[in-house]
């Protein structure tokens, strides 16, 4: 189990490196590259490089509202049947 474990490690912090990377890139550096250089075919518009990670807050944020509501709700039930 622990090999498993150190697997799942590593792809997580590869997959977070590589996003981390490629954002840094997207967001700091290509401004500062032509328009019409071959790279800018590999990354989305720069309004993206806002929209996507406020969208990803807002759901993110609303998944753990809803879990946080539901288990004070579930803990609630518990407490009146005891």
């Amino acid at each position: 189990m622990e090999l498993g474990d150190k697997a799942v490690g590593f792809l997580l912090t590869l997959t977070s490196l590589s996003i981390f990377t490629y954002y840094t890139f997207w967001v700091i550096i290509l401004p500062f590259v032509d328009s019409d250089h071959f790279v800018h075919k590999y990354f989305l518009p720069q309004e993206y490089a806002i929209l996507i990670p406020v969208v990803a807050g807002v759901v993110l944020l609303s998944f753990l509202s809803v879990f946080v509501g539901l288990v004070m709700l579930k803990s609630k039930k518990k407490k009146k049947t005891t």
